[in-house]
């Protein structure tokens, strides 16, 4: 089946942009309470996944916690441990389950690379819960 059917649009998508602070970066994900985000341009590419041991990583390497020097850091510049590998939007929801077993989310781009949104591991739980279930009513 096609992730369109369970694309978590770009609209609805919590991200951060690759010229945003450190600072902004931690603001945003602290109050939409997330581990993990998109990483995009401006122009709408996928660069990578910010991770909060990202963020933690970065503060130790700097040897502060002095909130202004997060406001000094772009996040282009920090090192990322691993990113979410993207797909395109043409695949299948079949071909993204073992992906989702290493990550919490799948980045989704088009065939230029622009970030388009991203599918849960959660909806593909869903998906594999439904056609369990229907296997299960038709034993």
């Amino acid at each position: 089946m096609n992730i369109l059917f369970y694309l978590l649009p770009k609209s609805e998508v919590i991200y951060v942009y690759d010229d945003d602070t450190l600072r902004q970066a931690v603001e945003k994900m602290e109050y939409h309470k997330y581990s993990a985000v998109p990483i995009i341009t401006r122009t709408g590419t996928y660069v990578g996944t910010l991770t909060e041991g990202d963020i933690l990583w970065e503060i130790k390497r700097k040897r502060s916690a002095d909130y202004r020097e997060l406001e000094a850091t772009r996040v282009r510049s920090l090192n990322r441990k691993r990113d979410n590998q993207p797909v395109n939007i043409n695949c299948e929801i079949e071909d993204l389950i073992m992906t989702a077993m290493n990550q919490n989310f799948i980045p989704v781009i088009d065939d230029n690379g622009t970030f388009i949104g991203i599918v849960t591991r959660k909806s593909i739980i869903e998906y594999c819960y439904a056609h369990f279930q229907k296997d299960c009513d038709e034993a």
